[in-house]
């Protein structure tokens, strides 16, 4: 999708911004209301632009704008750009979020907010009863707790964080994972518990079921399918793209070993806890490992400017 951009800046600054702006090619539209913010008092410049072109948009605003709190600038999203003498540039249009709108997401999805734990509990509910169910119900209930859980987007916050070298993020990210995650551990440990206290199942049928054997021990297809799903991850919210990415989440294997991990405490078998926590750790490290390298290109090859805020 093509973007608006809608900016707010001093009346000193709205004359020689615009005939910068108009300058590039992938501004398509460019229209002024001056006076019309109060808060921040200001102009306002409606910047219709592709994706392509929205980061050198932001980096000469803030370069012309030495007072970032006389500054607001809202993104929005544009179905389409219909402009018959730039056709061809529209055409060429590529997909990427920019680095506000990627933080923006991540900061929604992973805020310590009741819905965020509660999504977690639920996710951690379900996973622990496909850990003891058969076949089918049980990759029913890995892919319905990895899309329900919303446990993939505080771990990007981390690679975020640290190509950008903002250290707030990466903090917050990290007591986001482990708020959520201690949720879900929990239910999913009092499920297991509950389950085994009705009668309907065993520490043994979670022991001898075979996926719960794969998560123990993982062979090499299975981390090369996670660290491909990460990755993929990674990719589809740094290409705003955040609609396709259930694949990626039922592709990792991190809300079932999280799970695992309380199923296991609440049996007495510390050992399939431990063994869970190891491939928790093993999906994690690929998110960060093959994250920070792929968003550090794409600043240092692509965006090439520090975030606004």
């Amino acid at each position: 999708m093509h973007r608006t951009l809608e900016i707010t800046v001093p009346t000193t600054t709205t004359d020689a911004l615009c005939h910068e702006l108009t300058d590039l090619d992938s501004v398509i539209g460019l229209s002024v209301q001056r006076g019309a913010s109060w808060k921040p008092p200001g102009d306002v410049l409606i910047v219709h632009v592709l994706n392509r072109g929205a980061d050198e948009v932001l980096r000469r605003v803030g370069a012309a704008v030495s007072d970032k709190n006389a500054l607001s600038v809202v993104t929005s999203e544009v179905a389409s750009i219909i402009s018959p003498q730039s056709y061809k540039t529209v055409d060429n249009d590529r997909d990427e979020a920019i680095w506000e709108e990627m933080e923006s997401g991540l900061r929604h999805q992973g805020r310590i907010t009741p819905n965020y734990l509660l999504l977690m509990a639920l996710g951690g509910i379900i996973a622990a009863v496909g850990l003891v169910s058969e076949p089918v119900p049980q990759a029913v209930a890995f892919v319905a707790s990895a899309i329900i859980a919303p446990g993939f987007d505080p771990m990007t916050k981390v690679s975020l964080g640290l190509v950008l070298q903002r250290w707030r993020l990466v903090g917050r990210g990290l007591v986001s994972a482990l708020a959520g995650y201690a949720i879900l551990v929990l239910m999913a440990g009092l499920t297991m518990a509950l389950l085994v206290a009705v009668g309907e199942t065993s520490a043994s049928a979670l022991v001898t079921n075979p996926e719960v054997e794969h998560l123990q021990h993982p062979k090499w297809m299975e981390l090369l399918v996670a660290a491909a799903g990460a990755l993929a991850g990674v990719v589809m919210l740094a290409a705003f793209r955040r609609s396709f990415q259930a694949g990626p989440l039922i592709a990792m294997a991190f809300i079932p070993a999280a799970a695992l991990i309380g199923a296991g405490l609440a049996v007495g078998r510390v050992d399939l806890a431990r063994e869970g926590l190891e491939r928790f750790l093993a999906d994690w490290g690929f998110i960060v490992a093959l994250g920070v390298p792929f968003l550090w290109l794409k600043q240092h090859f692509l965006h090439k400017r520090e975030p606004l805020v």
